[in-house]
């Protein structure tokens, strides 16, 4: 585990990104280089790259794991977050507390139900105590542009996993401002429903902002996942390292 240091780190990390997030995701976008393989955009001139790498791997594709990370600094350079492109972040500005945006999460098809995802989250642990972020947040995403098909997890969220309102940021589409309500929740339905990195950030204490973002550029419909470090499960930060 380590950030990317160079040109190198940066073309691995972008060639993940494309297998991930372009050919299975089916995404595109402006700067994305299908040519090269390399899916990019101009947040990356002011993120880092929280790299999970396998040496054992050939010399060339040996990234296997990522997290892009934009700090409060970062995203004064560029005059915004990522996020905010979908969700209005007012509430965590306003909390006066340092922030971290947790963007482009991805593993390896190879690396996927194994013991990946915990250790790119020991390392993610280790950065957020060396920084001293208070507040994790980014979106995390529901296969498929449309909101409807994700109904029942979705007012599963809603009804159990809301942010507190001093940090509840909402959808810019007002059509899809508010989270679905339903009468009647099959709980154990919907639980097998929400894709694994959504039930792993509940599992640590993460909320989720007001509404949903369908993003039809990367296929998704979007949550906005809010995680207060200090409000971390305590069984969760002993497993993953971080402070207690």
């Amino acid at each position: 585990m380590r950030l990317a240091r160079d040109e190198t780190d940066r073309i691995e990390a972008e060639r993940l990104r494309y297998d991930v997030f372009v050919r299975e995701l089916g995404g595109d976008g402006p700067m994305v280089d299908h040519e090269a393989g390399r899916e990019r955009d101009r947040f990356d001139a002011v993120t880092e790259q929280l790299l999970l790498i396998d040496e054992a791997r050939p010399e060339g594709a040996r990234v296997v794991g990522l997290y892009r990370l934009l700090d409060d600094d970062g995203a004064a350079k560029i005059g915004q977050f990522y996020t905010e492109d979908e969700f209005d972040l007012a509430p965590l500005r306003a909390s006066g507390r340092r922030l971290l945006e947790l963007g482009r999460s991805c593993l390896h098809r190879d690396y996927r139900g194994g013991t990946a995802m915990f250790r790119l989250w020991q390392g993610l642990a280790e950065h957020v105590e060396a920084r001293g972020v208070e507040i994790l947040f980014g979106t995390a995403s529901f296969r498929g542009a449309d909101p409807a098909l994700h109904a029942m997890p979705l007012a599963l969220l809603g009804r159990d996993h809301l942010a507190p309102e001093a940090l509840r940021v909402t959808s810019r589409q007002p059509e899809h401002a508010r989270l679905p309500e339903l009468p009647e929740i099959d709980r154990a339905a919907a639980m097998r429903a929400i894709p694994p990195l959504i039930k792993a950030y509940l599992r640590l204490g993460g909320r989720i902002g007001q509404g949903v973002f369908a993003d039809r550029d990367f296929n998704t419909t979007d949550v906005c996942m809010i995680l207060d470090v200090a409000g971390t499960h305590a069984d969760q930060r002993a497993r993953y390292g971080g402070r207690s």
